[in-house]
C-alpha cells in the first residue's frame, strides 16, 4: 500500500509499505480519504509520539469502506490514517453520516468527537436547550472550532469566539457565534468579561491563557484545555478559581483505551448525526488535496488563516 511515513529529519515521504495486519477485534478499512489535524503537524515535528502499539504513521481520521462489508464507515484512530489501509478496532467505526460526501467525511470524526467528548461529557453542556450557557471558543474557524461553533449554536447556547484576522470574524459570525473578536487587535479578557464572561471555555491556546481564561469564566463555570499551542505552562491565580467555584479540565483523545472511544463515539452519532441530517451542522472544507500532497496541507494549517478541514484524499 501507499502510505506517507516520517523521515528522521521530520519530513513527510511516500512509501511503499505492507498493508495493516488486524489484530483481534480489529477491521481493515480500505481509506478513501483522511483528515488533516494539527496533532499530526506536531507528531511530524517529533513532538507528539503515537500511543504504544499504534502504527507510526500520521493521521487520526479516516473515511473508506470495510473490507469485510464494504460498508462506508468513518473512523478515529490512534495513528496511521496517512495510508491506503487501516486496521481499526471495531469500537472506533461509526457508518458515515448523513449530509457528507464520504471524502469530506473524512474530516468529521476527530472534530466532532473532540466537541463531544469536551463540551458534552467533560463540561456538561446541556443538549435539551432547557438551560442555554455562553460558551468561548478559541480559534474560531479553525477545523474543531468552526465544527464546536456551529455545534453550540444549534444545542441553543450563546457562542462567543476568538479568531485571527478581521476575516475571520465575519466567517465565525456566519457559522453561528453571537459574538467574534480578533484576537490580536482585542482586549479579549475585557471583550468577554463585558459580554458577561462564559459558563464554558474550550480552548486551544493552553499554558499562556490560562490565567485570562479562569478569570473569564462566570461563576461554577468549566475551563476545558485541550491543546497547547501556547506552551504547556502558565500561572493559575487559586484564589480566583476558587472564588468562582469553577474547574479547569484537562483532556485528551488520542490515547484513550477503544471501549472509552467507542462509548465517545456512540455519544457523537447520537447527537451530531441528526444535526448534520437537518443542516444544522455543515463541515467547512478549506482544502482538498492528493495523498502525496500531505506536506503542503500541513503548510496550510502551520499557516494558519483558513476555515474549517483540510482533506488528503487517498
Amino acid at each position: 500500500m501507499r502510505a506517507m511515513t516520517i523521515s528522521k529529519d521530520h519530513r513527510l515521504e511516500l512509501a511503499d509499505l505492507p498493508e495493516p495486519v488486524p489484530a483481534d477485534g480489529e477491521v481493515l478499512i480500505d481509506v478513501v480519504a483522511a483528515g488533516v489535524n494539527r496533532a499530526d503537524l506536531v507528531q511530524v515535528a517529533g513532538k507528539y509520539p503515537p500511543p504504544p502499539g499504534a502504527s507510526p504513521l500520521p493521521g487520526l481520521e479516516v473515511s473508506g469502506r470495510r473490507r469485510d462489508t464494504g460498508e462506508e464507515v468513518v473512523a478515529l484512530l490512534a495513528g496511521g490514517g496517512y495510508a491506503e489501509v487501516v486496521a481499526v478496532p471495531h469500537e472506533q467505526l461509526l457508518p458515515a453520516p448523513p449530509g457528507l460526501s464520504l471524502v469530506d467525511a473524512a474530516g468529521l470524526i476527530e472534530v466532532a468527537a473532540t466537541v463531544v467528548s469536551n463540551l458534552v461529557i467533560e463540561a456538561g453542556v446541556p443538549v435539551d436547550c432547557a438551560a442555554s450557557q455562553t460558551v468561548l471558543v478559541h480559534g474560531g474557524t479553525g477545523g474543531i472550532g468552526s465544527f464546536a461553533i456551529q455545534f453550540a449554536h444549534a444545542l441553543g447556547h450563546r457562542v462567543l469566539t476568538t479568531v485571527g484576522s478581521d476575516a475571520g470574524v465575519e466567517q465565525a459570525l456566519k457559522l453561528g457565534a453571537d459574538q467574534a473578536w480578533n484576537r490580536h487587535t482585542t482586549d479579549v479578557r475585557a471583550a468577554v468579561s463585558e459580554a458577561g464572561g462564559a459558563d464554558v471555555i474550550l480552548d486551544v491556546v493552553g499554558g499562556s491563557g490560562l490565567s485570562d481564561n479562569v478569570r473569564m469564566l462566570r461563576e461554577h463555570g468549566r475551563l476545558v484545555v485541550i491543546g497547547l499551542l501556547g506552551g504547556p505552562r502558565g500561572e493559575l491565580d487559586l484564589g480566583v478559581l476558587m472564588s468562582k467555584r469553577a474547574r479547569v479540565i484537562g483532556t485528551t483523545l488520542r490515547s484513550r483505551p477503544p471501549q472509552d472511544k467507542g462509548a465517545i463515539l456512540a455519544r457523537t452519532q447520537e447527537i451530531v448525526w441528526p444535526l448534520l441530517a437537518s443542516g444544522a451542522i455543515q463541515l467547512p472544507i478549506h482544502a482538498r488535496l492528493p495523498l502525496t500532497e500531505a506536506a503542503q496541507a500541513h503548510r496550510i494549517l502551520r499557516d494558519g488563516g483558513h476555515l474549517g478541514k483540510v482533506i488528503l484524499e487517498v
